[in-house]
């Protein structure tokens, strides 16, 4: 039983939009969707404050208001689950940088406006979340 509701249809929308290299930041504890996007050809890269193994992916220690851009150059999408705003907001700064989308699936309505990005209510199967793209 997957401890995140949708986490399946979530990894189908991600691998259906894009491709390469994709960037899980805040990788916290629930590695649904990491597996799922691995799964589906993806290059998946996990990053949290701390290094550890999460569901046998390794999770790269890094800080999201400093980050190594080295871990994220080249990816397509940096999407994070139940992000507090300051993170949302850091992740917009890094995705500009790197010419990357941003997608959040937030706990509540806890949503950030992200300079330069159009913000859209994406609703796909049980997953839903809020995708920023197509620099406004």
């Amino acid at each position: 039983m997957s401890l995140l509701r949708g986490a399946d249809d979530l990894a189908q929308f991600i691998a259906a939009n894009y491709s390469g290299r994709v960037v899980e930041v805040g990788a916290g504890y629930a590695a649904e969707v990491a597996l799922g996007l691995q799964a589906r050809g993806l290059d998946v890269l996990l990053t949290d404050k701390e290094e550890r193994l999460l569901g046998g992916l390794k999770v790269e220690k890094d800080d999201i208001f400093s980050p190594r851009l080295e871990l994220y150059r080249g990816a397509s999408l940096l999407y994070s689950i139940r992000p507090p705003l300051e993170m949302q907001l850091a992740m917009g700064v890094l995705a500009s940088l790197i010419g990357a989308d941003v997608l959040v699936r937030p706990l509540m309505d806890e949503v950030a406006q992200l300079p330069g990005f159009a913000r859209r209510l994406v609703n796909s199967g049980e997953a839903r979340f809020y995708l920023f793209s197509g620099r406004a």
